[in-house]
């Protein structure tokens, strides 16, 4: 019998006891420390309240659609960008450098000056549809709202994305993991096998 191959396993005397956290009812804090487990990059979605320029940090991101090019954030429905967003019908994701995590703790709230209200005193230019792009982003997009849903006490944003912006396409990005900031040091790449990224694949 031919041996099966496994990728990305322990051997079995290195294999932890899996913990389980809850049953039938999740709890939000046992969610959350799943979640976690899932690295995720950082970005600030903008917008426009009228001529004043809106920032958040946002980790919930997905890319849903190639053609037409759509997005997916998903926002608190309580977060402050909200009407901002509501009104235009209109949002900027920033893709955050490992450089830019000021911008990412700013963004979030933190207790700083220039603060959140003041933009974070980030630096920025209107994007080729106006909305505000973060200088020194690894890419940005400028995106249409087509769809807003509501689910659990979040919103989901379905933004038709009309612009796109690459300004530093080496550069190592942010990235978030069990609630800390996670920076590549180490990286390796891997061919990835299976079906090719191409409309004929």
């Amino acid at each position: 019998m031919p041996a099966t191959r496994q990728h990305g396993t322990r051997g079995a005397g290195h294999r932890a006891t899996p913990r389980i956290l809850t049953g039938v009812n999740v709890s939000t804090a046992d969610f959350r420390t799943v979640m976690g487990q899932f690295a995720t990059g950082v970005t600030v979605v903008t917008a426009l309240a009228g001529d004043h320029p809106q920032g958040i940090t946002v980790n919930a991101l997905t890319s849903v659609s190639l053609d037409p090019a759509t997005i997916v954030i998903a926002l608190d429905r309580k977060r402050f960008i909200v009407p901002a967003i509501d009104a235009a019908r209109r949002y900027a994701v920033n893709i955050l450098t490992e450089d830019q995590q000021w911008l990412s703790d700013c963004f979030a709230g933190a207790a700083v000056t220039p603060n959140r209200d003041q933009f974070c005193g980030a630096a920025w230019r209107p994007g080729a549809t106006g909305l505000p792009l973060l200088d020194g982003a690894i890419a940005a997009m400028e995106c249409d709202v087509v769809d807003r849903f509501e689910v659990g006490d979040h919103y989901l944003y379905v933004g038709r994305v009309q612009a796109l912006a690459l300004e530093e396409p080496t550069a190592p990005p942010l990235l978030y993991h069990r609630r800390r900031y996670l920076r590549i040091e180490r990286a390796t790449t891997a061919r990835v096998v299976g079906k090719p990224e191409s409309p004929e694949g």
